[in-house]
């Protein structure tokens, strides 16, 4: 057998296929354009790969659309057939298992089979990605970590993947709030790797939570080798350059990023939506008049309002639907979220709670209805982690719901809620937080100066 780039037995005889096996694990890595191109190339070099197959599947399912669910069973069939034809390693049945699991509405067994693959070898860094991965669209903070830490010690200095896993560590320090770890491990990543953009990204987020925006601007202007050759990741990283500026009052540079950058395609990857939506979202709560941006999002998201893929997806097709004024279309998203709720999956129990309080929640911030809107998303606030995503993602919920509590006059929830989302960020205020703290205090002043006359 032949020893791919992970350091892993694989059980291709051709070493043409091998570099394009190698060639797919570079790219899955570096979020780069190329992955699909050397995926196709080794099918036809050796269509009895399993391995191969297995992973079409699973980054199928990772797309997060409906439509897309029956690629991936069709690549779990070819994937069994090649199994059965014999010749493969225990890897690469595990990687055929997990992706029957996830199909099976168990993304959390899918983990578990690449959790086995790294103790036959923990360093087999394209398992250790896609267990990140899963984790990360789960929210699973923690068990990102937990993973990542457990198979480090095997990609010494000498490993050829070393900044890919560093990267991913750097993101789940960042997530699980060691912040100066992540910051320093990101960059020792990008040493090695110059071409991880999740290395990139993993420091960007730091720079976000701890309120530098300044850094986390000139990182990525500085850095374009790292992030530059991405697929639609790119959009993602432009998306957080866009928050950094928000950060600092730069609208019309927000606005351009949106028009020219994250817009710029007009994808329907749920990935891309929840950037544009989210940014949108956070626009509006500043009073900036976002104009026609939500027309193009609402056209798509009534198109996925039967998707039921990610609670995370869902709730970003709400917003645009609401910020549409989309009321019927809203309305049967939040239905449907309802009735997938009662389903035995992994996805219904994150779309019973918090999905549906979070969806009820939104149309109700829409409608104005405030006291309804924060009595739903403050319910479901401390579930939020579970929808998946990071802290940057996720924080356009909390901010709608500190926005929710201001305008329905909930000043102490609210306060104690800003005060979580402040020391989430080791004591960095930034400017949503500011401009909220001064609004509740000239609130109180007001109520003050009420009960005095």
């Amino acid at each position: 057998m032949l020893i791919d780039i992970a350091t892993s037995e694989v059980s291709l005889t051709d070493e043409a296929a091998l570099a394009e096996w190698n060639g797919v694990i570079l790219g899955v890595l570096s979020h780069g354009q190329t992955a699909p191109v050397h995926l196709g190339k080794l099918l036809e070099l050796a269509p009895g790969f399993a391995m191969a197959h297995a992973l079409k599947g699973l980054s199928a399912l990772m797309l997060g659309r409906r439509e897309l669910y029956s690629v991936a069973q069709d690549a779990s069939q070819t994937a069994q057939v090649a199994l059965q034809a014999g010749g493969d390693t225990r890897r690469e049945w595990l990687w055929c298992e997990a992706l029957k699991d996830w199909i099976a509405g168990q993304p959390s067994r899918a983990i578990a089979h690449m959790e086995a693959a790294l103790r036959i070898n923990p360093a087999d860094t394209i398992s250790m990605k896609l267990s990140h991965g899963i984790r990360f669209i789960l929210g699973d903070h923690i068990g990102m970590r937990r993973s990542v830490e457990a198979v480090i010690g095997a990609h010494g200095k000498d490993h050829p993947l070393r900044g890919y896993a560093l990267g991913c560590l750097a993101f789940a320090m960042e997530e699980t709030g060691s912040y100066d770890a992540a910051e320093r491990t990101g960059l020792e990543g990008l040493a090695y790797a110059s071409d991880d953009a999740w290395g990139l990204h993993a420091v960007t987020h730091v720079y976000d939570m701890t309120h530098r925006p300044t850094q986390g601007i000139a990182l990525i202007d500085n850095n374009l080798d790292a992030w530059g050759h991405c697929n639609n990741f790119r959009f993602h990283v432009w998306w957080h350059k866009a928050l950094l500026h928000l950060d600092q009052g730069e609208v019309d540079q927000v606005l351009a990023l949106y028009d020219t950058k994250i817009r710029d395609e007009k994808t329907d990857d749920y990935r891309d939506f929840s950037n544009a939506s989210s940014l949108l979202v956070r626009l509006e709560l500043e009073g900036i008049d976002v104009g026609h941006r939500w027309t193009e999002l609402a056209d798509l998201a009534e198109s996925r309002t039967e998707d039921g893929c990610l609670t995370f997806a869902d709730l970003h097709y709400m917003m645009a639907l609401v910020g549409d004024n989309r009321a019927d279309a809203a309305a049967r998203l939040t239905a449907r979220v309802a009735n997938d709720a009662g389903a035995d999956t992994e996805v219904a129990k994150t779309m019973r709670d918090p999905g549906v309080a979070v969806a009820k929640g939104l149309g109700a911030f829409s409608d104005g209805r405030y006291d309804a809107a924060f009595d739903a998303l403050f319910a479901a606030h401390p579930k939020f982690q579970t929808m998946g995503g990071s802290h940057a993602q996720r924080d356009v919920f909390e901010r709608v719901t500190i926005e929710a509590g201001l305008r329905a006059g909930a000043l102490n929830a609210t306060t104690n809620l800003l005060q979580q989302r402040i020391a989430k960020r080791k004591g960095a205020v930034d400017s949503f937080a500011e401009t909220r703290l001064q609004m509740i205090s000239d609130a109180r002043a007001l109520q003050a100066d009420i009960a005095a006359e």
